[in-house]
């Protein structure tokens, strides 16, 4: 054991217990952030609009705030940027964490000084805590490296802007800093091959332990490291490399080719977060479900995935919740993010603790027919029929009118590692395990409303040549599983299909 691991160990037995305490009594912990967030929200502009003096329970709540979305809060955003003070949250955010929307653009989401702890303090709360769980503490005593955002900020309305990714490398306490790769000047480079080659060739022959980072940016450098080496695998040039850290997207999908990458199975821990706040985290390691992190300024709300559009939808707190029940995320928080839609489905796996699985996005889905089919489904379903066999990428949307004719199907565009000998069993065994999962595409397609889907197998590299075709290749972007438009998908048919 390090000087470091060693020095920490007391610590993240700490934060351990105190995960635990709070955990085991989550309703309590939400009525006291709410209670908080009430109490400071009087002091607001939209306090006094929505009368946080005559609110005391969530029923109130419920009744004076609606669930809003950017382009709603989007006035109150613009009169901070106008340099007003107490409009969302007392004073004036700390940062802007700068983020993309599918409707809204740009959007500028705040980050206060009692709202920063939710974002790095979780982050080393789930570190800790597995290494209190486990007793592995070693990747402490090496190098890290987050391949993230750039960390380079510019000012809208006074107020420094950036990347959440890159505003969280400004808060990296001392005594981990020395240990975070890359160095300050690579990170800051904003193309991301550029960046990746600069990052490789820093880290090539440092003894790294723990690699953080968006599943398949993390599979690009694998590949650079392996290519630059000459070595067979990463656990050949890095062999304390222990600890991958991940979020935004399901690991299982990448798992196989990066285990095949790094040449073992490495230990790893998810999380979940978020511009708007870090929702949870991988408690239990080795076990399933992320927990959803009820005591750290986030006041959280659910409303039945099929309620998400009505104009009063039902709504309800950690402890009305049910298992099994695909639920939108609201959330209410220290930031001054008022009954806001995150555009995140979740379901929970348990409820005591509170324990969530990422089930998709609000808008990720295709209803073409009244299928409702979600990010969590057409994931299962690749990962049961595929197996070992590496998928790259791929996504899916719907094809209402068939140039050649016929019944309309669902489009899988399929970037495989190693493609299927036999493709139409492929096809065949994937459709049949989406009967399965969803009933009522079950229904299309029995009822033949729908013909079996099709697959589009891409060439190599396709998808990351579309996402660098948007300007998004690299950092925390990531391609959407579904859609219910064809969008990504007309622009995916500009490749070539793969010959098989």
């Amino acid at each position: 054991m390090g000087f470091k691991s060693a020095l920490a160990k007391p610590f993240a037995k700490y934060i351990a217990r105190r995960i635990d305490r709070w955990s085991a009594r989550a309703a309590a912990e939400q009525e006291r952030v709410f209670q908080q967030l009430i109490k400071n929200g009087r002091r607001t502009v939209f306090g006094r609009e929505h009368h946080f003096d005559s609110i005391t329970t969530y029923q109130d709540f419920k009744a004076a705030v609606p669930i809003r979305d950017y382009e709603q809060i989007k006035p109150y955003i613009e009169r901070i940027q106008a340099g007003e003070r107490n409009v969302l949250w007392p004073g004036r955010p700390r940062y802007f964490a700068k983020t993309s929307g599918t409707t809204s653009g740009v959007k500028y989401i705040p980050l206060t000084t009692q709202s920063l702890p939710n974002h790095f303090g979780t982050a080393r709360n789930a570190l800790f805590n597995y290494y209190a769980r486990t007793g592995r503490g070693e990747w402490l005593d090496g190098k890290m490296i987050f391949l993230s955002g750039s960390p380079t900020l510019d000012y809208v309305g006074g107020i420094p802007t950036g990347r959440l990714s890159g505003i969280v490398n400004h808060l990296v306490p001392a005594w981990l800093r020395a240990n975070q790769m890359p160095s300050f000047e690579v990170n800051c480079i904003e193309d991301w091959e550029e960046k990746l080659e600069k990052i490789v060739s820093e880290t090539l022959r440092e003894d790294m332990r723990l690699i953080s980072g968006i599943p398949p940016w993390v599979q690009m450098y694998y590949e650079r490291l392996i290519a630059r080496s000459g070595k067979n695998s990463v656990r050949e040039i890095f062999p304390n490399f222990s600890m991958f850290v991940y979020g935004g997207v399901n690991f299982e999908p990448y798992r196989a080719k990066l285990e095949a990458l790094t040449g073992a199975a490495v230990e790893s821990l998810e999380t979940y977060p978020a511009s708007e706040g870090f929702i949870a985290f991988q408690d239990r390691p080795g076990e399933p479900g992320l927990l959803l992190n009820v005591a750290s300024g986030i006041f959280f709300e659910f409303v039945p995935a099929a309620e998400i559009l009505n104009h009063n939808p039902t709504r309800l707190s950690i402890s009305e919740v049910e298992t099994g029940v695909n639920y939108a995320l609201i959330i209410n928080n220290n930031a001054g993010l008022w009954g806001y839609n995150i555009g995140d489905t979740v379901e929970f796996l348990s409820t005591h603790p509170p324990r969530i699985v990422v089930t998709g996005r609000v808008k990720h889905f295709i209803s073409a027919f009244g299928e409702h089919v979600i990010g969590k489904e057409v994931e299962e379903a690749m990962l049961r029929v595929a197996g070992e066999r590496g998928i790259v990428e791929f996504t899916v949307a719907p094809q209402v009118s068939p140039p050649e004719g016929g019944l309309p199907y669902h489009e899988w565009w399929v970037e495989f590692d190693e493609t299927p000998a036999d493709l139409d069993s492929f096809a065949a065994a994937l459709d049949a395990e989406m009967t399965r999962q969803n009933i009522y595409y079950h229904d299309l397609i029995t009822g033949g409303i729908l013909r079996p889907l099709v697959i589009r197998p891409l060439p190599r590299d396709a998808f990351r040549n579309y996402m660098k075709s948007l300007g998004k290749l690299g950092g925390q972007n990531k391609v959407p599983r579904l859609s219910d438009d064809r969008k990504i998908a007309d622009a995916l048919a500009a490749f070539p299909s793969q010959q098989i």
